[in-house]
């Protein structure tokens, strides 16, 4: 198979990439702006001009009284290569849980690999709590007015699919020495996390073909996105061949893993999870059978069992936290 082809990478004489739509529905050319849904508001606001980062912001048309909002930190996927937070799934996914939840839901958009090789997707994910951190400080005097009037800054989570909920992993792990202030990160939310390895697993073996994630496209998603001259076993991917962060991982949140049998990476994902529940990390793993990688992104029934997932998850975290309780 054409890999460049089949994750709508077309390589250009220069060196560069022009990105089109392809069959893994990711790098469409048709985009959602920030706009009024039935359900949602959203707008983008800037987050680094100059890498041309910014956030989109997500917040429910209903709200509930007297209540602030639970503050969401999402990550969309695409491998570190493709698509962004105006790519119709992951605007979807947003403005879905940002209704259901309800929530403040921030959708990052982040640098792309081959051009940004990681840990560029990384830094930007710091850069995009710290930002946060920075609006909890500006809570009275100022700041974004949405975050002002809405957001409870004490029960904020990570969240991302695929590429994105690596990035939960390694921005997760990068926030525990931050001085978050009054922000509080209560929780991490991992939806297929995208982890790779030199060796094969039994998983990637049998579904070799396996729908949006084929071996050749998923190997080239991993050669653009790491650093030059690394392989699969580097500690951006492989969270199971040692590194430098291994020693905080027992330090983690509580951490929500979903993943789907039919998904090439969900041995991966098991043997994640079971080396962070053996460090100590308190893990709810939701691990279904069937499915495909991303199926919520094409079936609307997954897109809303992730959002029952998630709700559960967010509202059993608070029970915990909440001191009345």
């Amino acid at each position: 198979m054409d890999a460049y082809n089949s994750i709508g990478l077309v390589p250009n004489p220069d060196g560069s990439f022009t990105r089109r739509s392809s069959h893994l529905s990711l790098a469409a050319t048709d985009e959602t702006a920030a706009s009024d849904s039935a359900v949602a508001f959203s707008k983008d606001v800037p987050l680094n001009p100059a890498n041309n980062t910014f956030l989109r912001l997500f917040r429910p048309r209903l709200l509930p009284p007297n209540t602030k909002l639970p503050v969401i930190l999402y990550f969309h996927g695409g491998g570190f290569v493709v698509a962004s937070v105006s790519t119709p799934p992951f605007h979807e996914t947003c403005n879905s849980m940002a209704a259901k939840l309800p929530a403040l839901v921030l959708s990052l958009e982040y640098r792309l690999a081959p051009e940004h090789r990681l840990p560029a997707a990384y830094e930007d994910a710091a850069e995009a709590i710290m930002w946060v951190r920075s609006q909890a400080a500006a809570e009275i005097d100022g700041g974004e007015p949405w975050l002002r009037e809405y957001a409870d800054f004490s029960k904020c989570f990570l969240m991302g699919g695929s590429a994105g909920a690596n990035m939960v992993f390694h921005a997760g792990l990068r926030a525990l020495d931050a001085d978050l202030g009054a922000m509080k990160i209560q929780g991490l939310v991992l939806n297929q996390p995208y982890f790779g390895g030199v060796e094969r697993t039994e998983s990637e073996l049998r579904l070799a073909e396996g729908r949006n994630l084929p071996l050749p496209a998923n190997d080239l998603l991993w050669a653009l996105a790491l650093p030059d001259g690394a392989d699969r076993d580097h500690e951006y991917s492989n969270p199971l061949a040692g590194g430098s962060y291994q020693e905080k991982i027992g330090r983690l949140q509580k951490c929500l893993v979903i993943g789907y049998g039919g998904d090439p990476l969900v041995d991966r994902q098991r043997r994640v999870v079971e080396m962070m529940e053996a460090r100590g990390v308190h893990v709810v793993a939701k691990f279904k059978d069937g499915g495909h990688h991303g199926i919520e992104c094409s079936d609307p029934s997954h897109a809303e069992a992730m959002d029952d997932d998630v709700k559960d998850f967010i509202d059993s975290t608070l029970h915990d936290f909440d001191p009345k309780h």
